[in-house]
């Protein structure tokens, strides 16, 4: 069933069995089907501007039906962009957030290449090696953009890029900061090709504190995961090993606190922050 709204051609599914609604559902939940088809979902309206903030491709709109002043800013951008209207009560047992959303997106993934990078003298890059939890990396990719690092680069991935709970912890916010995946070889190797200084967050006798180090740009702040902690390329490399000083009491930090503390050190000594100021 289609109508028109606005002069907007829109499609109208009122079933959960629908087959298109099916496949949106596997997107949301099968990594490997969104690797497999260059296809993720956006769910939420912030995060959805934000990709298109980012030039994200968007394929095709979806709303709760009788939501539609969600779709006027958005339509603007492009008024091309397919629209379909699910039934409320069908729209809700899709959605992942519990009634808070009425929107979702159909989105073109893009490719995430070490080469692709735009670099400068003062770059500042965070790398992450192997972050198992979405709720973590979304963390890490908000604290990123605040503190206005220039890239974040993920090393050996363990989960899926576009997973829909790394999108929402971000609040959209991975989708507007430079991003590459790699494995950790080919990320030393393409940090020692660009002559970045690497301050390595590892737990040694040779570490300084981590506010004692100088990060000076080019530079890349390096952490590995929580319960492993970075790959022995890391630790044999000629660079700092950075801590962070913590009671007795406690051995680790959750990984997007130690980032955001390293990140926001990283930003205070670099000459090249605008203002001095996070706004």
């Amino acid at each position: 069933m289609t109508y028109i709204l606005n002069g907007i051609k829109v499609k109208y599914i009122s079933s959960l069995k629908n087959i298109e609604l099916k496949e949106l559902q596997l997107l949301l939940k099968k990594g490997k089907e969104r690797k497999k088809s260059c296809l993720f979902i956006i769910e939420g309206e912030r995060e959805l501007k934000k990709a298109i903030k980012a030039n994200y491709i968007i394929r095709k709109i979806y709303i709760e039906e009788g939501s539609y002043t969600y779709l006027k800013e958005i339509i603007k951008e492009d008024p091309l962009i397919p629209i379909v209207s699910i039934k409320r009560e069908v729209f809700k047992k899709i959605t992942r957030r519990s009634g808070s959303e009425k929107i979702l997106a159909l989105v073109k993934s893009k490719t995430h290449n070490l080469d692709d990078l735009k670099l400068s003298d003062n770059s500042l890059f965070l790398v992450i090696e192997a972050p198992e939890k979405p709720g973590n990396i979304g963390a890490i990719f908000r604290t990123a953009v605040a503190s206005k690092m220039d890239a974040v680069i993920v090393a050996n991935p363990k989960t899926d890029f576009y997973n829909p709970n790394s999108i929402r912890s971000s609040l959209g916010s991975i989708f507007l900061i430079q991003t590459a995946l790699a494995s950790s070889k080919e990320i030393i190797s393409f940090l020692n090709k660009n002559s970045f200084n690497i301050g390595a967050a590892v737990i040694s006798k040779d570490s300084i504190n981590y506010d004692s180090f100088d990060y000076k740009t080019p530079c890349a702040i390096v952490l590995g995961a929580e319960n492993s902690g970075l790959d022995n390329c890391w630790l044999e490399l000629n660079n700092q090993k950075l801590i962070i000083p913590m009671a007795e009491e406690i051995d680790s930090l959750n990984l997007s606190v130690s980032a955001g503390i390293l990140m926001y050190e990283a930003r205070r000594k670099n000459i090249a922050f605008e203002n001095n100021s996070i706004i």
